[in-house]
């Protein structure tokens, strides 16, 4: 384990804009469909195709936005003028969703999401792509990214406390609940990413050459490493979002407890965040790709655990599903964190740095993975004959137990071999470092 090179006070100032990134990115997907589906009358079939555009938008602007990113230097460096801009684009967007002004068309939501998106991209490829370059140091690295996730999974347990203290007020709704939510994201942003753009400088990078579309397309596609991370990080969003797809109803139908369904996906989060230093100890000790392996097992060991727990048994559920919650922010950092060293490959070959693509390419299958999931998913629950809110039949209820514990299983095992062996470790990326000094 390496003395750090970036000093606590740097991570944090650094790790900060994150709360708000995801303090955006959780209502997205659970409370802003339901409040325009049902609260703003555009209805159910409107919403879907809306979200799904947007959605279809956010993935073609990744790759767009990283290369983008990758391109233009100011005084201020490659990353930070971009997560500047991002900010108004973010505070306005965010304004014009959150706090809406009845009654709202469809164009209204759709131009205003897809803005929204634009914005977010943005902010998330910049912010991810400078944490890899703000160390050269292996173990610098996996610090930085680590407690990254650690304020993403803080925001997020942030946003998910809102509507719970807002239900306290007398003035409580729905649209309430929503907009609390928006003002948190309006007034951590500017304050988040000021501290961090004026306390965190970026490090110089070195001129780059020109390379050829087809030559850098080349590098890309023919980069090994680059693609056991990315599939593995496809596995490990597909895994999480079929667990999380049919979480409520896993919980409030095979488990007979929808009135905790909050407080254990609450303490499951809570859990997560527990869980990031202590993954962050283990990378720096044995190597990024081996703790990686290990909390891959970890996630498939605990998770069958609930096949042993009896309805209605709330101090068991909660104790299996915070043991399952333990490793679930340690694949999205160290990934990042081993992405960082595999773009020293791609820059020794191209002789440019384009971690904002490389970044980029990690945010699509992360995403594909969870879109994926539910369109796998929802079928399966057809085929098994369940009906949300409705009486099934125990075989129905025992397949749906089986869906939820053991599908996750074998994808989070083949990520983990996937990363089986990986070559480039501390050593091999001091290596590269090395011959990246020479060369420039």
């Amino acid at each position: 384990m390496t003395a750090s090179k970036l000093t606590p006070r740097t991570i944090t100032a650094f790790a900060l804009p994150a709360i708000p990134i995801s303090a955006l990115g959780l209502p997205l997907v659970v409370y802003l469909p339901p409040f325009y589906g049902s609260e703003m009358g555009l209805g159910l079939s409107t919403i879907g195709t809306i979200f799904a555009i947007a959605r279809v938008w956010d993935l073609v602007t990744d790759p767009v936005l990283g290369i983008v990113s990758d391109k233009f230097t100011t005084r201020l460096g490659r990353r930070r003028h971009w997560i500047i801009l991002s900010v108004p684009i973010l505070a306005a967007s965010a304004y014009a969703v959150f706090l809406p002004t009845p009654p709202v068309s469809a164009r209204y939501l759709l131009f205003w999401m897809v803005v929204l998106y634009a914005g977010f991209t943005m902010l998330s490829i910049s912010h991810m792509s400078w944490g890899a370059e703000l160390s050269d140091d292996y173990d610098d690295r996996s610090r930085v990214q680590g407690w990254r996730e650690f304020a993403l999974i803080f925001g997020m347990l942030a946003v998910l406390a809102i509507p719970a203290i807002v239900q306290q007020t007398e003035a409580a709704n729905y649209q309430t609940k929503v907009a609390s939510m928006g003002w948190f994201v309006i007034l951590t942003l500017p304050v988040t990413v000021g501290i961090a753009v004026t306390s965190v400088s970026e490090r110089p990078v070195p001129p780059s050459k020109h390379v050829g579309l087809r030559r850098s397309l080349a590098i890309v596609l023919q980069n090994r490493l680059l693609q056991r991370v990315l599939l593995a990080d496809f596995l490990t969003g597909l895994a999480p979002g079929i667990v999380g797809s049919i979480y409520l109803f896993f919980i409030s139908e095979v488990m007979a407890l929808p009135e905790w369904s909050s407080l254990i996906l609450l303490l499951y989060f809570t859990a997560s965040l527990v869980g990031v230093p202590g993954w962050i100890w283990l990378s720096c000790r044995i190597g990024k790709h081996p703790t990686f392996i290990v909390a891959m097992v970890w996630m498939a060991a605990t998770l069958p655990l609930l096949l042993w727990v009896q309805p209605g048994d709330l101090g068991w559920n909660i104790t299996v599903n915070t043991l399952f919650g333990l490793a679930n922010a340690a694949s999205p950092f160290l990934l990042r964190s081993i992405l960082a060293d595999v773009t020293e490959i791609d820059n020794l070959q191209s002789g440019t740095q384009r971690t904002g693509l490389y970044y980029a390419l990690l945010m699509m299958t992360n995403k594909f993975g969870y879109a994926l999931a539910v369109g796998v998913t929802y079928p399966v629950l057809d085929w098994i004959g369940f009906v949300p809110e409705a009486t099934n039949t125990p075989e129905t209820l025992s397949a749906l137990k089986w869906l939820f514990v053991l599908s996750p299983i074998p994808l989070v095992l083949l990520a983990a071999l996937t990363l089986w062996r990986f070559p480039l470790d501390a050593q091999r990326q001091q290596e590269l470092r090395k011959q990246l000094s020479l060369k420039h």
